[in-house]
């Protein structure tokens, strides 16, 4: 849970404020059930704390709600919706908006070669790469690293604010 609250909060909050041109889907994966996103939209969050517990209450309280259907998002509460699906689910969206996935991979292309876009979709795993079936699904993606260690997905979201605020 505080890997994901951390990201969040790189993600979006900024000092006093909360970065209205970010976004965060949080894929939920793991376990018996079916997959379920969350998504932070920083356009219309409110009410949440940059704080790691905040963020958790808020991800702990959907978890308890029935899941939506894969592409209905419904909301949580101001600027946190919820969906069933996974990575494939959320490619498709991106693919019908003109998203460009990046995979960001220890192993990917330099980080200069960001294709020129109004709108980039980081993909952010956990501590392993992205599965073949996952990989697939991101027809289109760009793979691209940060360095040759793996880092802290948190720690790769601040860089990557810091990388595209600069330009």
């Amino acid at each position: 849970m505080d890997v994901l609250a951390r990201a969040v909060n790189s993600a979006l909050f900024v000092s006093h404020g909360i970065r209205k041109d970010s976004h965060v889907l949080l894929h939920l994966m793991g376990g018996d059930g079916p997959s379920r996103r969350i998504w932070f939209n920083g356009s219309s969050l409110s009410g949440v704390r940059p704080d790691e517990r905040s963020i958790s209450g808020q991800i702990k309280g959907i978890l308890k709600e029935s899941i939506p259907p894969r592409g209905r998002f419904r909301e949580f509460s101001s600027g946190i919706l919820h969906s069933g699906g996974g990575i494939e689910q959320t490619a498709q969206e991106w693919s019908a908006t003109g998203v460009c996935p990046i995979i960001l991979d220890a192993d990917g292309g330099d980080f200069s070669d960001v294709p020129p876009s109004v709108d980039l979709g980081f993909i952010i795993s956990d501590d392993k790469p992205l599965s073949e079936l996952d990989t697939q699904s991101l027809k289109g993606s760009v793979s691209l690293s940060l360095g040759s260690k793996w880092l802290q997905g948190h720690s790769c979201i601040a860089i990557l604010h810091y990388l595209l605020d600069g330009s």
